[in-house]
Protein backbone atom coordinates (compact mmCIF):
# COMPACT_ATOMS: atom_id res chain seq x y z
CA UNK A 1 0.00 0.00 0.00
CA UNK A 2 1.17 3.39 -0.59
CA UNK A 3 2.01 6.30 2.08
CA UNK A 4 -0.93 7.24 3.79
CA UNK A 5 -2.60 11.39 3.31
CA UNK A 6 -1.43 13.27 6.00
CA UNK A 7 -5.03 13.37 8.42
CA UNK A 8 -3.33 17.12 10.09
CA UNK A 9 -3.18 18.76 6.77
CA UNK A 10 -6.78 17.68 5.43
CA UNK A 11 -7.93 18.59 9.23
CA UNK A 12 -6.60 21.88 8.69
CA UNK A 13 -8.33 22.70 5.51
CA UNK A 14 -11.44 21.64 6.97
CA UNK A 15 -11.10 24.06 9.46
CA UNK A 16 -9.75 27.03 7.55
CA UNK A 17 -11.35 26.81 4.46
CA UNK A 18 -14.40 23.96 4.39
CA UNK A 19 -16.06 24.94 7.09
CA UNK A 20 -15.85 28.34 6.23
CA UNK A 21 -17.21 27.75 2.84
CA UNK A 22 -20.23 25.41 3.99
CA UNK A 23 -21.44 28.32 6.54
CA UNK A 24 -21.88 30.23 3.10
CA UNK A 25 -23.52 27.44 1.34
CA UNK A 26 -25.36 26.40 3.79
CA UNK A 27 -27.55 30.17 4.20
CA UNK A 28 -28.43 29.82 0.30
CA UNK A 29 -31.98 28.09 0.03
CA UNK A 30 -31.20 26.55 -3.30
CA UNK A 31 -34.10 24.13 -3.04
CA UNK A 32 -33.97 21.47 -6.37
CA UNK A 33 -36.08 22.33 -9.35
CA UNK A 34 -38.63 19.65 -7.88
CA UNK A 35 -39.61 21.84 -5.16
CA UNK A 36 -38.61 25.18 -6.50
CA UNK A 37 -39.76 25.58 -10.07
CA UNK A 38 -38.69 29.07 -10.21
CA UNK A 39 -34.90 28.22 -9.26
CA UNK A 40 -33.81 30.30 -12.41
CA UNK A 41 -35.62 33.21 -10.84
CA UNK A 42 -35.20 33.05 -7.54
CA UNK A 43 -31.35 33.24 -8.21
CA UNK A 44 -30.09 30.46 -5.37
CA UNK A 45 -28.68 28.32 -7.77
CA UNK A 46 -26.35 30.78 -9.06
CA UNK A 47 -25.40 31.66 -6.14
CA UNK A 48 -24.67 27.88 -4.45
CA UNK A 49 -22.81 27.53 -8.44
CA UNK A 50 -20.71 30.61 -7.86
CA UNK A 51 -19.67 30.02 -4.46
CA UNK A 52 -18.38 26.51 -5.18
CA UNK A 53 -16.87 26.74 -8.40
CA UNK A 54 -14.91 29.25 -6.62
CA UNK A 55 -13.96 27.70 -4.35
CA UNK A 56 -12.70 25.24 -6.40
CA UNK A 57 -10.82 27.72 -8.43
CA UNK A 58 -8.47 28.55 -5.52
CA UNK A 59 -7.50 25.49 -4.78
CA UNK A 60 -3.48 25.02 -5.58
CA UNK A 61 -3.97 21.93 -7.80
CA UNK A 62 -1.20 21.65 -10.90
CA UNK A 63 -3.11 21.90 -13.76
CA UNK A 64 -6.94 22.20 -12.40
CA UNK A 65 -9.32 23.27 -14.89
CA UNK A 66 -12.15 24.14 -13.51
CA UNK A 67 -16.23 24.97 -15.68
CA UNK A 68 -19.70 25.72 -15.16
CA UNK A 69 -21.39 24.26 -17.75
CA UNK A 70 -25.06 25.24 -18.47
CA UNK A 71 -26.96 23.97 -21.41
CA UNK A 72 -30.00 25.67 -22.80
CA UNK A 73 -32.97 23.99 -20.58
CA UNK A 74 -30.70 22.58 -17.80
CA UNK A 75 -29.50 23.29 -14.32
CA UNK A 76 -25.92 24.46 -14.48
CA UNK A 77 -23.15 21.42 -13.76
CA UNK A 78 -19.63 22.35 -12.34
CA UNK A 79 -16.66 20.34 -14.18
CA UNK A 80 -13.27 20.21 -12.61
CA UNK A 81 -10.37 18.28 -14.17
CA UNK A 82 -6.81 17.44 -12.86
CA UNK A 83 -4.55 15.68 -15.11
CA UNK A 84 -3.29 12.28 -13.97
CA UNK A 85 0.41 13.33 -11.78
CA UNK A 86 3.32 12.57 -13.76
CA UNK A 87 3.94 9.61 -11.10
CA UNK A 88 1.04 7.78 -11.81
CA UNK A 89 1.46 4.28 -13.24
CA UNK A 90 -2.36 3.46 -13.39
CA UNK A 91 -3.07 1.48 -16.84
CA UNK A 92 -5.12 3.51 -20.06
CA UNK A 93 -7.86 0.80 -20.45
CA UNK A 94 -10.21 3.08 -19.35
CA UNK A 95 -8.61 5.80 -21.30
CA UNK A 96 -10.47 9.18 -21.67
CA UNK A 97 -10.46 12.21 -24.18
CA UNK A 98 -6.75 12.91 -22.39
CA UNK A 99 -5.36 9.27 -23.19
CA UNK A 100 -5.21 8.65 -19.17
CA UNK A 101 -7.07 6.26 -16.79
CA UNK A 102 -9.82 8.72 -15.23
CA UNK A 103 -11.55 8.09 -11.64
CA UNK A 104 -14.60 10.27 -11.50
CA UNK A 105 -16.00 12.51 -8.27
CA UNK A 106 -19.30 12.63 -7.77
CA UNK A 107 -21.33 15.26 -5.54
CA UNK A 108 -24.30 17.83 -5.63
CA UNK A 109 -25.44 20.98 -4.90
CA UNK A 110 -29.29 20.94 -5.07
CA UNK A 111 -31.18 20.55 -1.46
CA UNK A 112 -34.15 19.30 -0.20
CA UNK A 113 -36.81 21.67 1.06
CA UNK A 114 -36.83 23.04 4.67
CA UNK A 115 -39.21 20.78 6.45
CA UNK A 116 -40.33 21.84 10.57
CA UNK A 117 -39.70 20.84 13.65
CA UNK A 118 -36.43 22.11 13.90
CA UNK A 119 -34.73 22.69 17.02
CA UNK A 120 -34.61 26.03 19.29
CA UNK A 121 -32.03 27.72 17.82
CA UNK A 122 -31.56 25.90 14.64
CA UNK A 123 -33.00 26.58 11.25
CA UNK A 124 -32.46 25.14 7.58
CA UNK A 125 -30.90 28.30 6.48
CA UNK A 126 -28.82 29.27 9.82
CA UNK A 127 -26.10 27.57 9.87
CA UNK A 128 -24.73 26.82 12.99
CA UNK A 129 -21.96 25.15 14.71
CA UNK A 130 -22.31 23.07 18.08
CA UNK A 131 -19.34 20.93 19.12
CA UNK A 132 -18.35 18.78 16.32
CA UNK A 133 -21.84 19.17 14.00
CA UNK A 134 -22.18 21.75 11.69
CA UNK A 135 -26.14 21.88 11.17
CA UNK A 136 -27.87 23.54 8.58
CA UNK A 137 -29.71 21.77 5.28
CA UNK A 138 -27.52 20.25 2.79
CA UNK A 139 -24.17 20.61 4.99
CA UNK A 140 -23.71 16.96 4.79
CA UNK A 141 -26.33 16.21 1.80
CA UNK A 142 -24.69 17.10 -0.20
CA UNK A 143 -22.95 20.07 -0.24
CA UNK A 144 -19.27 19.26 1.46
CA UNK A 145 -18.84 16.39 -1.22
CA UNK A 146 -16.81 19.00 -4.06
CA UNK A 147 -14.83 20.69 -0.56
CA UNK A 148 -13.79 17.06 0.01
CA UNK A 149 -12.86 15.48 -3.21
CA UNK A 150 -10.88 18.30 -4.44
CA UNK A 151 -9.07 18.24 -0.61
CA UNK A 152 -8.28 14.73 -1.32
CA UNK A 153 -6.61 15.38 -4.50
CA UNK A 154 -4.61 18.48 -2.62
CA UNK A 155 -3.62 15.70 -0.24
CA UNK A 156 -2.00 13.52 -2.34
CA UNK A 157 -0.29 16.20 -4.41
CA UNK A 158 1.15 18.01 -1.07
CA UNK A 159 2.34 14.39 0.17
CA UNK A 160 3.96 13.27 -3.31
CA UNK A 161 1.60 10.72 -4.29
CA UNK A 162 0.41 10.11 -7.40
CA UNK A 163 -3.19 9.89 -8.38
CA UNK A 164 -4.92 9.63 -12.12
CA UNK A 165 -6.67 11.70 -13.91
CA UNK A 166 -9.61 12.67 -11.69
CA UNK A 167 -12.62 14.52 -13.05
CA UNK A 168 -15.30 15.84 -10.76
CA UNK A 169 -18.75 16.27 -11.27
CA UNK A 170 -21.34 18.42 -9.14
CA UNK A 171 -24.99 18.30 -10.65
CA UNK A 172 -27.99 20.24 -9.58
CA UNK A 173 -30.93 17.75 -9.43
CA UNK A 174 -29.84 15.19 -7.99
CA UNK A 175 -32.75 15.70 -5.08
CA UNK A 176 -35.20 16.01 -8.00
CA UNK A 177 -33.91 12.59 -9.47
CA UNK A 178 -30.66 13.63 -11.67
CA UNK A 179 -33.14 14.25 -14.64
CA UNK A 180 -30.34 16.76 -16.43
CA UNK A 181 -27.53 14.82 -15.17
CA UNK A 182 -27.51 11.77 -18.52
CA UNK A 183 -28.08 14.79 -20.79
CA UNK A 184 -24.84 16.09 -19.27
CA UNK A 185 -23.27 12.59 -19.21
CA UNK A 186 -23.89 12.10 -23.31
CA UNK A 187 -22.78 15.50 -23.87
CA UNK A 188 -19.72 15.26 -22.51
CA UNK A 189 -18.92 12.15 -22.69
CA UNK A 190 -15.70 12.28 -25.21
CA UNK A 191 -14.31 14.12 -22.44
CA UNK A 192 -15.25 11.99 -19.50
CA UNK A 193 -14.00 9.05 -21.03
CA UNK A 194 -14.30 5.39 -19.38
CA UNK A 195 -13.85 6.06 -15.52
CA UNK A 196 -11.84 2.70 -13.53
CA UNK A 197 -13.29 4.16 -10.48
CA UNK A 198 -16.27 6.30 -9.45
CA UNK A 199 -16.46 7.84 -5.54
CA UNK A 200 -19.60 9.06 -4.95
CA UNK A 201 -19.78 11.31 -1.29
CA UNK A 202 -23.35 10.93 -1.46
CA UNK A 203 -24.23 8.31 1.24
CA UNK A 204 -24.31 6.99 4.81
CA UNK A 205 -22.11 5.47 7.34
CA UNK A 206 -23.46 3.64 10.12
CA UNK A 207 -21.48 5.29 12.91
CA UNK A 208 -19.22 7.58 12.95
CA UNK A 209 -16.03 5.05 14.22
CA UNK A 210 -15.16 3.54 10.96
CA UNK A 211 -15.35 3.78 7.12
CA UNK A 212 -18.25 3.01 5.59
CA UNK A 213 -19.34 1.83 2.13
CA UNK A 214 -22.64 1.57 0.39
CA UNK A 215 -22.77 -1.57 -1.79
CA UNK A 216 -26.66 -1.06 -2.64
CA UNK A 217 -28.92 1.43 -3.49
CA UNK A 218 -32.77 1.42 -3.11
CA UNK A 219 -35.05 3.00 -6.42
CA UNK A 220 -37.72 5.24 -5.76
CA UNK A 221 -41.16 5.99 -7.52
CA UNK A 222 -43.01 8.70 -7.13
CA UNK A 223 -45.96 9.88 -7.64
CA UNK A 224 -49.57 11.67 -6.37
CA UNK A 225 -52.77 9.05 -6.34
CA UNK A 226 -55.98 11.31 -6.41
CA UNK A 227 -59.44 10.51 -5.71
CA UNK A 228 -62.22 12.35 -6.72
CA UNK A 229 -65.49 11.88 -5.34
CA UNK A 230 -67.42 14.81 -5.48
CA UNK A 231 -67.51 18.30 -7.30
CA UNK A 232 -67.16 20.00 -5.07
CA UNK A 233 -67.40 20.15 -1.36
CA UNK A 234 -71.18 19.13 0.24
CA UNK A 235 -72.21 19.23 4.13
CA UNK A 236 -71.12 16.19 5.68
CA UNK A 237 -74.35 16.05 7.88
CA UNK A 238 -76.32 16.11 4.44
CA UNK A 239 -74.06 13.83 2.50
CA UNK A 240 -72.48 11.58 5.24
CA UNK A 241 -73.40 8.12 4.99
CA UNK A 242 -74.55 8.75 1.26
CA UNK A 243 -70.84 9.94 -0.54
CA UNK A 244 -68.69 7.85 0.01
CA UNK A 245 -65.37 9.46 1.46
CA UNK A 246 -62.58 9.93 -0.69
CA UNK A 247 -60.00 9.41 1.96
CA UNK A 248 -61.42 6.05 2.73
CA UNK A 249 -61.43 5.35 -0.64
CA UNK A 250 -57.63 6.27 -1.00
CA UNK A 251 -57.13 3.77 2.09
CA UNK A 252 -58.94 1.08 0.14
CA UNK A 253 -56.81 1.70 -2.64
CA UNK A 254 -53.11 1.74 -0.04
CA UNK A 255 -54.30 -1.27 0.58
CA UNK A 256 -53.84 -3.12 -2.36
CA UNK A 257 -50.39 -2.57 -2.65
CA UNK A 258 -49.41 -2.41 1.02
CA UNK A 259 -50.25 -4.61 3.95
CA UNK A 260 -51.73 -2.78 6.60
CA UNK A 261 -50.82 -4.67 10.21
CA UNK A 262 -47.16 -5.23 8.76
CA UNK A 263 -46.48 -2.57 5.80
CA UNK A 264 -45.42 -5.30 3.58
CA UNK A 265 -45.33 -4.06 -0.34
CA UNK A 266 -47.77 -6.67 -2.12
CA UNK A 267 -46.97 -5.91 -5.42
CA UNK A 268 -44.83 -8.83 -7.24
CA UNK A 269 -43.58 -6.13 -9.16
CA UNK A 270 -41.28 -4.34 -6.40
CA UNK A 271 -40.20 -7.48 -4.51
CA UNK A 272 -36.79 -9.36 -5.32
CA UNK A 273 -34.56 -11.84 -3.98
CA UNK A 274 -32.36 -10.71 -1.77
CA UNK A 275 -28.75 -12.02 -2.85
CA UNK A 276 -26.76 -14.30 -0.15
CA UNK A 277 -23.97 -11.85 -0.06
CA UNK A 278 -25.43 -8.82 1.01
CA UNK A 279 -27.55 -11.07 3.58
CA UNK A 280 -23.99 -11.48 4.88
CA UNK A 281 -23.29 -8.07 4.46
CA UNK A 282 -26.00 -7.38 6.94
CA UNK A 283 -25.04 -9.46 9.64
CA UNK A 284 -21.75 -8.62 9.94
CA UNK A 285 -23.23 -4.65 10.00
CA UNK A 286 -26.15 -5.77 12.57
CA UNK A 287 -23.15 -7.04 14.59
CA UNK A 288 -21.59 -4.07 14.70
CA UNK A 289 -24.51 -1.63 14.83
CA UNK A 290 -27.03 -3.95 17.13
CA UNK A 291 -29.91 -1.95 18.52
CA UNK A 292 -28.09 1.33 17.72
CA UNK A 293 -29.17 0.46 13.98
CA UNK A 294 -32.97 1.52 14.93
CA UNK A 295 -32.33 3.56 18.28
CA UNK A 296 -30.31 6.63 16.08
CA UNK A 297 -34.25 7.51 15.27
CA UNK A 298 -36.27 10.08 16.97
CA UNK A 299 -39.16 7.67 17.95
CA UNK A 300 -42.18 9.71 19.59
CA UNK A 301 -43.48 7.84 22.81
CA UNK A 302 -43.75 4.06 22.95
CA UNK A 303 -43.32 3.87 19.37
CA UNK A 304 -41.00 0.38 18.54
CA UNK A 305 -39.51 -0.39 14.98
CA UNK A 306 -41.23 -2.78 12.39
CA UNK A 307 -39.04 -5.64 14.02
CA UNK A 308 -36.30 -6.17 16.71
CA UNK A 309 -34.26 -8.62 14.61
CA UNK A 310 -31.19 -6.17 13.63
CA UNK A 311 -30.45 -8.09 10.76
CA UNK A 312 -33.61 -8.40 9.25
CA UNK A 313 -34.37 -4.27 10.18
CA UNK A 314 -31.16 -3.42 8.12
CA UNK A 315 -32.52 -5.94 4.92
CA UNK A 316 -36.14 -4.20 5.56
CA UNK A 317 -33.91 -0.60 4.90
CA UNK A 318 -31.70 -1.72 1.83
CA UNK A 319 -33.55 -4.99 -0.09
CA UNK A 320 -36.92 -4.66 0.35
CA UNK A 321 -39.91 -1.94 -0.58
CA UNK A 322 -41.36 0.34 1.45
CA UNK A 323 -44.15 3.20 1.34
CA UNK A 324 -44.53 6.39 2.87
CA UNK A 325 -47.02 9.13 2.16
CA UNK A 326 -44.94 12.15 1.99
CA UNK A 327 -47.87 14.80 1.51
CA UNK A 328 -51.34 15.55 0.81
CA UNK A 329 -53.61 18.09 -1.19
CA UNK A 330 -57.40 18.34 -0.41
CA UNK A 331 -57.36 18.25 3.42
CA UNK A 332 -57.62 21.90 5.01
CA UNK A 333 -55.55 22.45 8.12
CA UNK A 334 -57.17 21.33 11.13
CA UNK A 335 -57.97 24.98 12.50
CA UNK A 336 -59.81 25.80 8.93
CA UNK A 337 -61.89 22.44 9.06
CA UNK A 338 -65.34 22.72 8.17
CA UNK A 339 -68.07 20.00 8.71
CA UNK A 340 -67.38 19.06 4.99
CA UNK A 341 -67.11 16.09 2.77
CA UNK A 342 -64.57 16.92 0.91
CA UNK A 343 -64.40 16.59 -2.86
CA UNK A 344 -61.29 14.79 -3.53
CA UNK A 345 -57.97 13.66 -1.61
CA UNK A 346 -54.68 13.53 -3.23
CA UNK A 347 -51.76 11.70 -1.28
CA UNK A 348 -48.04 12.01 -2.55
CA UNK A 349 -46.41 8.77 -2.32
CA UNK A 350 -42.70 7.68 -2.03
CA UNK A 351 -42.14 4.11 -2.90
CA UNK A 352 -38.72 2.76 -2.14
CA UNK A 353 -37.83 -0.51 -4.40
CA UNK A 354 -35.23 -3.25 -4.04
CA UNK A 355 -32.01 -2.72 -6.19
CA UNK A 356 -32.47 -5.33 -8.54
CA UNK A 357 -36.17 -4.00 -9.34
CA UNK A 358 -37.07 -2.56 -13.14
CA UNK A 359 -38.44 1.20 -11.45
CA UNK A 360 -40.77 2.08 -14.64
CA UNK A 361 -42.12 -1.24 -15.23
CA UNK A 362 -43.18 -1.49 -11.25
CA UNK A 363 -44.57 2.24 -11.14
CA UNK A 364 -46.55 0.53 -14.09
CA UNK A 365 -47.59 -1.81 -12.38
CA UNK A 366 -48.49 0.54 -9.33
CA UNK A 367 -50.38 2.71 -11.56
CA UNK A 368 -52.81 -0.32 -12.86
CA UNK A 369 -52.98 -1.58 -9.66
CA UNK A 370 -54.27 1.70 -8.03
CA UNK A 371 -56.93 2.78 -10.80
CA UNK A 372 -58.36 -0.69 -11.20
CA UNK A 373 -61.85 -1.04 -10.86
CA UNK A 374 -62.35 2.19 -8.08
CA UNK A 375 -64.37 1.47 -5.25
CA UNK A 376 -67.49 3.53 -5.87
CA UNK A 377 -66.80 4.12 -9.68
CA UNK A 378 -64.92 6.72 -8.20
CA UNK A 379 -62.51 9.32 -10.11
CA UNK A 380 -58.60 7.56 -9.36
CA UNK A 381 -55.75 8.19 -11.00
CA UNK A 382 -51.92 7.52 -10.05
CA UNK A 383 -49.41 9.96 -12.16
CA UNK A 384 -45.35 9.30 -11.47
CA UNK A 385 -41.96 7.95 -12.97
CA UNK A 386 -39.43 6.05 -11.40
CA UNK A 387 -35.74 5.46 -10.56
CA UNK A 388 -34.17 1.99 -10.51
CA UNK A 389 -31.69 1.51 -7.81
CA UNK A 390 -28.24 0.23 -8.03
CA UNK A 391 -26.41 -3.17 -6.98
CA UNK A 392 -22.36 -2.70 -6.29
CA UNK A 393 -20.01 -5.23 -8.37
CA UNK A 394 -17.84 -7.14 -6.63
CA UNK A 395 -15.27 -5.02 -5.17
CA UNK A 396 -11.71 -5.87 -6.98
CA UNK A 397 -9.17 -7.28 -4.59
CA UNK A 398 -7.13 -3.76 -4.73
CA UNK A 399 -9.87 -1.64 -3.79
CA UNK A 400 -11.07 -3.89 -1.24
CA UNK A 401 -7.57 -3.78 0.96
CA UNK A 402 -7.29 -0.20 0.39
CA UNK A 403 -10.77 0.38 1.55
CA UNK A 404 -9.78 -1.68 4.89
CA UNK A 405 -6.15 -0.06 5.30
CA UNK A 406 -7.92 3.30 5.03
CA UNK A 407 -10.46 2.77 7.70
CA UNK A 408 -7.93 1.33 9.81
CA UNK A 409 -5.50 4.04 9.38
CA UNK A 410 -7.82 7.18 9.83
CA UNK A 411 -10.35 5.63 12.04
CA UNK A 412 -8.91 2.90 13.85
CA UNK A 413 -10.94 0.29 12.94
CA UNK A 414 -12.16 -2.18 10.06
CA UNK A 415 -13.76 -0.84 6.90
CA UNK A 416 -17.68 -2.05 7.20
CA UNK A 417 -20.14 -2.23 4.46
CA UNK A 418 -24.16 -2.60 4.06
CA UNK A 419 -26.88 -1.42 1.62
CA UNK A 420 -28.51 2.12 2.01
CA UNK A 421 -32.19 2.87 1.72
CA UNK A 422 -31.97 5.69 -0.10
CA UNK A 423 -31.40 6.41 -3.81
CA UNK A 424 -29.05 7.83 -5.84
CA UNK A 425 -29.85 7.89 -9.26
CA UNK A 426 -26.65 8.46 -11.17
CA UNK A 427 -25.11 5.41 -9.83
CA UNK A 428 -28.03 3.13 -11.54
CA UNK A 429 -26.62 4.51 -14.76
CA UNK A 430 -23.09 4.56 -14.24
CA UNK A 431 -23.19 1.35 -13.46
CA UNK A 432 -25.04 0.39 -17.07
CA UNK A 433 -22.80 2.59 -18.92
CA UNK A 434 -19.31 1.39 -17.20
CA UNK A 435 -20.01 -2.20 -16.61
CA UNK A 436 -16.32 -2.45 -15.84
CA UNK A 437 -16.08 0.90 -13.27
CA UNK A 438 -15.29 -0.07 -9.01
CA UNK A 439 -17.43 1.94 -7.22
CA UNK A 440 -16.40 3.96 -3.54
CA UNK A 441 -20.08 4.79 -2.41
CA UNK A 442 -19.88 6.81 0.80
CA UNK A 443 -20.88 9.17 2.95
CA UNK A 444 -20.97 11.23 6.57
CA UNK A 445 -25.10 10.71 7.06
CA UNK A 446 -24.69 8.88 10.52
CA UNK A 447 -26.99 8.59 13.13
CA UNK A 448 -29.30 11.69 13.85
CA UNK A 449 -27.72 13.47 11.01
CA UNK A 450 -30.96 13.65 9.42
CA UNK A 451 -30.96 14.21 5.77
CA UNK A 452 -34.22 15.54 4.44
CA UNK A 453 -35.31 16.13 8.34
CA UNK A 454 -34.84 18.78 10.33
CA UNK A 455 -31.95 19.56 12.29
CA UNK A 456 -29.77 18.29 9.31
CA UNK A 457 -25.89 18.17 10.52
CA UNK A 458 -22.60 17.24 8.96
CA UNK A 459 -19.98 15.49 11.97
CA UNK A 460 -16.90 17.16 11.09
CA UNK A 461 -14.76 14.67 12.48
CA UNK A 462 -15.90 12.05 9.92
CA UNK A 463 -15.89 14.68 6.94
CA UNK A 464 -11.85 14.92 7.86
CA UNK A 465 -11.04 10.88 8.16
CA UNK A 466 -14.00 10.32 5.14
CA UNK A 467 -11.45 12.69 2.91
CA UNK A 468 -8.48 11.06 4.15
CA UNK A 469 -10.08 7.81 3.47
CA UNK A 470 -10.58 9.15 0.02
CA UNK A 471 -6.94 10.27 -0.80
CA UNK A 472 -5.63 6.81 0.25
CA UNK A 473 -7.90 5.53 -2.04
CA UNK A 474 -6.54 7.74 -5.33
CA UNK A 475 -3.54 6.66 -4.22
CA UNK A 476 -3.93 3.01 -4.18
CA UNK A 477 -5.90 3.37 -7.48
CA UNK A 478 -2.90 4.94 -9.18
CA UNK A 479 -0.28 2.30 -7.78
CA UNK A 480 -2.61 -0.83 -8.60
Amino acid sequence: MPASADLTFISSVWDESIVPALTEYIRIPNQSPAFDPEWRAHGHMQRAVVLIAEWCRQQQLQGLKVEVIEHPGRTPLIWAEVPASSGSSSGSSSAGASGADTVLLYGHLDKQPAMTGWSEGLGPWTPVLRGERLYGRGGADDGYAAFASLTAVAALQRAGLPHARIVMLIEATEESGSPDLPHYVDALAARLGAPSLVVCLDSGCGNYEQLWTTTSLRGIISGTLTVRVLKEGVHSGDAGGVVPSSFRIARQLLGRIEALDSGEILLPALQCPIPEARRAQARVAAQALGPGMWRKFPFAGGTQPTSHDDVELILARTWRAALAVTGANGLPPAENAGNVLRPFTSLQLALRAPPAVDAAAACRELKRALEADPPYGAEVSFEGDGASGWDAPALAPWLEGALAAASQRHFGKPALAMGEGGSIPFMGMLGQRFPSAQFMITGVLGPESNAHGPNEFLHLPTGKRLTACVADVLAAHAAR
